[in-house]
């Protein structure tokens, strides 16, 4: 009997157990309901997600503000990401809520800014050589870049040719008027010679020859070079230097000189029209054609800019330099602009259609180009190439695909040293 009143007594007791335990897993199955139906407020950080806090403020990591996200019990069950892939390194994969972006095609207009300098149009430079060989008795000009107009006497010179052309002159007019041909051919020869029709008709007015001839220039401009200077008998050393840029000083040619015929004497430079050096990086160079237009903005005259247009695409590159060279002609007659002054010029031209991204989407690591491009709910690092570049675009020439979506912001997600480190 004992026995039996033992036995009835652990049954009794298994019953209440077990009715107590399944109320306790009814209440806690309508408590988790509940639960899900009210999910509570969690602050995370987007750039450190593994921080979670039940109040606002800021990231104990990085100090940025929390954000509030709600968790509720579908997105759990929805979730693909699993232990393993929250554990991944941040230098190879983030996880974020940032919004993400895909490739535009466009044909975005572009502004092109250059760096140039003032300098000659080297179709105008003008040579004035000797057409006798003689001795310079008087000289008008004295120093490098002294301006001239066209008629001005720059020089006197006695030269023995041209004093035996006066004589066989004035010995055919007296002795042979009538003789028409030689008479002709004299005075030709003596305009050859550099004599001008009034110096040809004073000498044949007097009857007695001149033993200085005034030397007028036949062109306006600046002078900037004379000609090499020989001793009488000796041979000329070549062509004088075509370059502008020697310093200001007094000139090597000088009265009591002699010169040589066919010496050069003076380079003339007109900077009445000019043109414009501009230096174009070579990234550039497909859009940069002849005709597009340009806006000029002088050093010397900041407030007046003046628009103008590419007329001429050296096709080398000038020695020593790493950048295309253009040049843009323009009337330098009233702006009177100094040669060799800077400038600087903006070039907008219309790019062809292509895929482009903001530029704050793309990470530049120096020779690379990358984005974090969003998949499976993790923003991972990919490599792209790249091409010209906007105020705010860039082109996308390879690398990514035209449903890809990027983080809008790659620079939002990456904690730059790592993952620089990573990637080197």
């Amino acid at each position: 009997m004992r026995i039996l009143a033992i036995f009835i007594a652990l049954l009794t007791l298994s019953a209440c157990n077990q009715h107590a335990g399944g109320k306790t897993d009814a209440d806690s199955s309508q408590a988790a309901v509940r639960g899900a139906d009210s999910a509570e407020a969690i602050y995370t950080c987007p750039m450190h997600p593994q921080v979670a806090e039940h109040h606002p403020g800021n990231c104990p990591i990085c100090g940025m503000t929390l954000v509030k996200k709600e968790f509720t019990t579908a997105e759990a069950s929805n979730s693909t990401l699993d232990l393993n892939t929250l554990l991944r390194p941040t230098n190879s994969a983030v996880i974020s809520s940032i919004p993400v972006i895909t490739i535009k095609q466009a044909s975005p207009s572009i502004s092109i800014e250059a760096l140039g300098r003032v300098d000659y149009d080297t179709r105008r430079v003008q040579t004035i050589a000797s057409r006798v060989s003689g001795r310079i008795e008087k000289l008008y000009v004295h120093y490098r870049y002294q301006h001239v107009h066209m008629g001005e006497k720059i020089m006197d010179i006695y030269s023995p040719e041209l004093i035996t052309g006066q004589q066989d002159l004035i010995f055919l007019l007296h002795n042979d008027p009538d003789n028409i041909t030689l008479i002709e051919a004299a005075r030709s020869k003596l305009l050859l010679l550099g004599m001008d029709k009034r110096q040809l008709q004073q000498v044949v007015e007097s009857g007695k020859p001149a033993y200085t001839v005034a030397v007028y220039t036949p062109y306006t401009g600046h002078i900037h070079e004379a000609g090499t200077m020989t001793e009488p008998g000796s041979q000329s050393s070549g062509d004088p230097s075509m370059n502008a840029s020697n310093p200001t000083g007094e000139l090597p040619l000088k009265e009591g000189m002699y010169v040589q015929k066919g010496q050069t004497l003076f380079q003339l430079y007109n900077t009445d029209q000019s043109w414009i050096i501009l230096n174009l990086f070579p990234g550039h160079s497909a859009l940069i054609k002849p005709g597009i237009p340009v806006t000029i903005t002088p050093e010397t005259a900041p407030d007046e800019p003046f628009t103008a247009a590419i007329n001429y695409i050296e096709p080398i590159y000038r020695a020593g330099a790493q950048t295309l060279t253009a040049r843009v002609y323009f009337d330098n007659e009233e702006k009177e602009l100094p040669i060799g002054s800077q400038v600087r010029a903006t070039l907008k031209t219309k790019i062809p259609p292509g895929d482009w991204l903001p530029r704050e989407a793309v990470l530049s690591l120096g020779l690379h180009q990358v984005v974090l491009r969003k998949e499976d709910g993790l923003f991972q690092v990919k490599t792209i190439q790249t091409g010209l570049l906007t105020d705010s675009l860039i082109q996308v020439t390879g690398g990514l695909g035209l449903r890809d979506s990027v983080a809008a912001d790659a620079q939002y997600l990456i904690d730059s040293e790592s993952f620089i480190k990573a990637k080197q």
